[in-house]
């Protein structure tokens, strides 16, 4: 029997492949086996190399990403000199297109999988495996049906197939694939990130894109779903990411998902993620995703650009208005972690469009604003683009814009350190009411503003040269609002403001990282009021062993895990509990008890009337 090896090189140890799994189902289902092996883009290439050898695969499978292509071209001739008889396959959307040229540059490779594979594997394996039907140089003895498939004839010549789609004659909108995942391998894979489909296709054509370049959208049956995400919920798998592209196209498909997943038990901790265009919410799917336990459900929207005539360039729609509205209504509850998207690099986005771009969707303070920079994906329409919008591109992947007719390579690279900055700040949920103050009062409510004049700042500093501790970030911030003591505000107003920033930067410390963090610079008061919060824990709590009556379920144990698990801090200002959004700043102690569980912040609750004399 043939040894199959399907290989994986994923972007992160915490992400899983689907492609590779669906591969293993399919030669199941043949009553072949095959084993998946799964690296990351950051193993070193001997290792990869030594570690494919250890299966001393006779067939061997390789999934080429934008992230891992290169890697792949790198491994490719060891490959072949310490396997010199393998045959190698590879498969996916970078080498779906421009076939040949592929084959050409990588002499090692002996057939290309393009487009949905599941179909095309099979007939392959069924001729290399089954009927025996190649010869001593990995040459194909029989004449191939699927239009999938790219091989080398007898010749030499290269016969390149094209990117296929599934579609079945007898349910043109249904699909058809295995379930790609196994128990056996669950325990070893649960706390990583597995992904889902319960749909191919995009009822949308983005320019940049691959889903413009297939048609219409075909969907998994309900019953078949249900039993799948069953299998997962009792793995107590850790987060189910769906790849469907816009998983909220037919309500009639997601409605009874959705549905599901809120009858799920309060104890199940799997978190499902979804890519969804959020103008499409209708009140009743609103509704259900409200009433969603916090935690269960994440979103991803992707918005891309707010600018009316780029979206139109890129053949998008955003019903603006709309999307404000749903955001809004799902974040009401506080439940839902929401994930918006903007693309740098847009044709006809210069830097003051991307910046109202930008200052549009960060008013909505969602969970995440990522930043992402447009890559030309082999088969996308963005390609036409390129001459007509001056674009220079990375010519190896990820393929990254450098310029084009309105954003030269100098603004994109400064772009690159504000993502920086924005990552490790908003996005890390760091310096959240300290950063919202900064930009409310100091740069008239201007997002964009602050943080290009701190990007300024950063790269001044030369910050972007180096990985920068957390404990850090907060000086780094503070040292900045500082430096704006010169931008005409009144001494007086100035100091009050130091108050009001000490504070609220002292609050930012205990609600990110797990409190884990506490800089030494600010006016932390543990020492003050030591004598008066140890005297509110001995007033609450029992001696032993006792419950708190302050906290419902807490066990006191002993004075360190108590004070792992919360912290009173005093404030001059008085938090609203919100983490991002204050709007008033008015002088009043307050004290809070800062909550954490497994080292991972809660919530805080407002104690004052404990303290006042």
């Amino acid at each position: 029997m043939k040894k199959i090896l399907w290989l994986a090189l994923n972007a992160k140890f915490s992400h899983t492949s689907l492609a590779v799994r669906y591969l293993r189902q399919t030669a199941a289902e043949m009553q072949l086996k095959s084993s998946i092996l799964e690296l990351t883009i950051n193993n070193y290439l001997p290792d990869i190399l030594s570690e494919i050898y250890s299966y001393r695969p006779d067939i061997l499978g390789i999934g080429c990403y934008i992230w891992n292509i290169e890697l792949v071209k790198q491994l490719l001739p060891s490959v072949r000199k310490v396997l010199p008889d393998t045959i190698i396959i590879c498969g996916g959307p970078e080498v779906s297109y421009e076939i040949a040229d592929f084959m050409v540059e990588n002499p090692t490779v002996d057939f290309v999988v393009a487009g949905e594979a599941e179909e095309t594997i099979k007939e392959l394996l069924e001729l290399t495996v089954k009927q025996g039907g190649i010869n001593g140089n990995r040459i194909l003895l029989y004449e191939p049906t699927s239009p999938g498939l790219s091989y080398r004839k007898a010749d030499g010549a290269i016969h390149e197939g094209r990117a296929v789609t599934l579609v079945h004659s007898d349910a043109p909108n249904e699909l058809r694939v295995p379930f790609a995942y196994v128990h056996e391998e669950m325990a070893d894979i649960k706390e990583k990130i597995l992904y889902y489909e319960t749909s191919r296709g995009c009822p949308f054509s983005c320019a940049y894109c691959l889903s413009c370049a297939t048609r219409g959208v075909r969907y998994r049956p309900y019953d078949e779903i249900k039993d799948e995400l069953d299998f997962f919920i009792r793995h107590d798998v850790r987060q189910i990411k769906f790849v469907d592209r816009t998983f909220n196209s037919s309500k009639d498909h997601y409605l009874p998902i959705i549905n599901y997943i809120g009858t799920l038990p309060e104890s199940c901790r799997t978190n499902f993620h979804f890519e969804i265009a959020a103008d499409y919410l209708d009140s009743e799917t609103i509704s259900l995703l409200q009433s969603m336990p916090r935690g269960r459900v994440q979103l991803e929207i992707g918005i891309q650009t707010t600018n009316p005539q780029v979206l139109k360039l890129i053949s998008r729609v955003n019903h603006w208005t709309d999307i404000c509205h749903n955001i809004r209504l799902l974040q009401r509850n506080h439940n839902i972690h929401i994930h918006t998207d903007l693309i740098i690099g847009l044709p006809g986005e210069d830097m003051a469009s991307f910046g109202r771009s930008f200052n549009a969707l960060y008013s909505l303070h969602t969970d995440m604003l990522q930043l992402g920079f447009l890559k030309f994906l082999k088969g996308s329409s963005m390609m036409k683009l390129v001459d007509e919008y001056q674009y220079e591109y990375m010519n190896i992947g990820p393929y990254e814009v450098l310029s084009n007719s309105v954003m030269d390579y100098g603004q994109l690279r400064w772009l690159h350190i504000f993502e920086q900055v924005f990552e490790l700040y908003y996005n890390a949920g760091r310096c959240l009411k300290s950063s919202q103050f900064v930009i409310e009062n100091l740069f008239a409510g201007d997002a964009f503003g602050f943080y290009s004049r701190f990007t300024d700042y950063w790269e001044k500093l030369g910050n972007h040269r180096w990985a920068i501790a957390a404990k850090q970030l907060y000086k780094y911030l503070w040292d900045f609002f500082v430096s704006l003591a010169d931008t005409g505000i009144a001494a007086e107003q100035f100091e009050n403001c130091h108050t009001i920033m000490d504070n609220l930067l002292r609050f930012d410390a205990l609600t990110a990282d797990s409190g884990q963090n506490r800089p030494e610079f600010l006016r932390w008061n543990k020492e003050k009021f030591q004598e008066q919060t140890g005297a509110f824990w001995r007033d609450r709590l029992k001696s032993g062993r006792g419950a708190s009556t302050v906290l419902d379920g807490f066990q006191f144990t002993n004075w360190r895990a108590l004070n792992k698990e919360y912290h009173i801090e005093f404030f001059d200002v008085v938090m609203e509990p919100d983490l991002a959004e204050q709007t008033k700043y008015t002088r009043r102690r307050q004290v809070l008890l800062f909550i954490y569980h497994q080292r991972i912040f809660e919530r805080c609750v407002d104690i004052t009337e404990s303290f006042e004399e």
